[in-house]
């Protein structure tokens, strides 16, 4: 498939077939993910591919009691509000693979030549760690879609990451920040409309 048309193609799936996705492909997301620019090039990610359902399960268990704790406002349509968000963010129990993007610290050349901590340099940079994570994504939704698969980006479930990240068992110096959930789609979707370009273009010369 050609880069543009995977780009255009890509849309986020959300209802999975049952069909078990090969440990080569799910690597090869990786191995691309993995090929993205990261900060300094400290390539600070580490990914985990959930395939267990039981395993999956327990996750959305705890996702759901996350969002089940957090305390509602007085709107008649809040525990509405929350049992979608719990909907959009446990699906990934019904995937046949789910993608944990894990992170690092890493050490920022300019640590070494001022008296800024890491977390302040962090802050004044916006973040490029989670930026890095983010090409890492990218490149795996795309690879998802080279592939014949469908994929969807999550942020939702880092809401429990601290326990997600007990049941999975990430190293000690990472962090999760994004999930992305891994299949065949169940239905063709088309993409939603994109802004035109000249809506979201403009030239400084």
């Amino acid at each position: 498939m050609e880069f543009k048309q995977a780009v255009e193609k890509r849309t986020s799936i959300r209802q999975f077939t049952s069909e078990n996705i090969p440990v080569e492909d799910l690597k090869e997301m990786v191995r691309l993910g993995g090929s993205a620019p990261s900060v300094n090039n400290s390539q600070p990610w580490k990914f985990y591919a959930i395939t267990n359902q039981d395993i999956l399960q327990k996750m959305a268990d705890v996702v759901a009691k996350k969002i089940g704790s957090l305390p509602e406002n007085q709107s008649r349509v809040s525990n509405h509000i929350k049992k979608q968000t719990e909907w959009f963010a446990t699906f990934f129990k019904d995937a046949p693979s789910l993608i944990a993007v894990t992170m690092s610290n890493y050490e920022s050349v300019l640590e070494k030549g001022v008296t800024l901590d890491h977390n302040k340099i962090n802050e004044v940079r916006k973040h490029p760690d989670i930026q890095s994570a983010g090409a890492a994504v990218q490149n795996i939704l795309l690879a998802a879609v080279d592939m014949g698969y469908g994929a969807c980006w999550m942020s939702a479930p880092t809401m429990a990451s601290k326990e997600l990240d007990e049941i999975f068992k990430t190293d000690s110096n990472y962090e999760t920040v994004a999930f992305i959930a891994v299949g065949k789609p169940k239905q063709e979707k088309m993409p939603k409309a994109k802004k035109p370009v000249d809506e979201i273009f403009k030239l400084i010369n």
